[in-house]
């Protein structure tokens, strides 16, 4: 293998692995949702997995860009990135303000859209 090829697929391994935690966050985050109605403490616990799902979207946009620019990939993944890291700011203003009739829905959303990702990421070379 040479050099470039190693960097393009180390680049694509760590998107890989960037979408699989932002992914994991955000299914704990449904978990922890449900915490919040029958726990004292699903709070508390709702709130850290939102700090850690909000990095994670932020290491994913990392992650495409290192594999966009060092490692040669498609540019497309950066939007992808950006759009949950978007979705993830509007998620966190929307759980601060309890308007829970959006912020649920859109929880969902996000799982299901970060799952097609992380499928895509294994799938197409690190396009999702």
């Amino acid at each position: 293998m040479t050099a470039p090829m190693i960097a393009k697929q180390r680049s694509l391994t760590f998107l890989q692995v960037a979408v699989a935690l932002q992914t994991a966050a955000l299914f704990f985050q449904a978990t922890t949702a449900g915490l919040l109605l029958v726990t004292s403490h699903g709070e508390v616990v709702h709130g850290v997995g939102a700090r850690v799902m909000y990095g994670a979207s932020m290491l994913y946009v990392l992650a495409a860009v290192l594999a966009w620019r060092p490692g040669g990939a498609a540019p497309r993944p950066i939007l992808y990135a950006t759009g949950f890291l978007v979705l993830a700011s509007v998620q966190v203003v929307l759980g601060i303000a309890h308007v829970r009739a959006v912020h649920v829905p859109l929880g969902v959303l996000m799982l299901v859209l970060s799952v097609l990702a992380l499928r895509g990421t294994g799938r197409r070379g690190g396009r999702p």
